[in-house]
């Protein structure tokens, strides 16, 4: 390998772009909803089952990360995330006790997802 290669590999751009905290976010909840569609679609109950722990670990974390007092986002929002955390614990437990639809698990978070990707645009 020459100086010449040497430099052309050192300059290169990377595999991975920066990624922001949005898009990271995003990312997230788009992997976690597929999983729970996949499972609520194919009616497989363990998957599902895994699939709702996994979704409301995720509301867990955004309640707890917009209940921080240091949070940045407007007070407002942090209400509003904070309630939809609430209904999605709530309506996980029904759907594993009661068998009712996990659909409105999904609206909820392709809300968000919708919601991230318009802000995302703006930036």
């Amino acid at each position: 390998m020459n100086a010449f290669s040497m430099a052309q590999r050192a300059y290169a751009p990377t595999a991975a772009p920066t990624r922001t905290a949005r898009s990271a976010e995003y990312d997230v909840i788009a992997r976690i909803t597929f999983r729970l569609k996949r499972a609520a679609e194919c009616k497989d109950h363990g998957a599902l089952v895994a699939a709702l722990h996994e979704n409301r670990m995720l509301w867990t974390t955004l309640a707890a990360d917009v209940a921080d007092p240091d949070n940045l986002l407007p007070a407002e929002l942090r209400a509003k995330i904070f309630y939809l955390a609430e209904f999605t614990h709530h309506h996980t437990s029904l759907v594993l006790r009661d068998h009712v639809s996990a659909v409105p698990l999904l609206e909820v978070n392709t809300a968000i997802l919708r919601g991230l990707k318009q802000e995302g645009a703006g930036q």
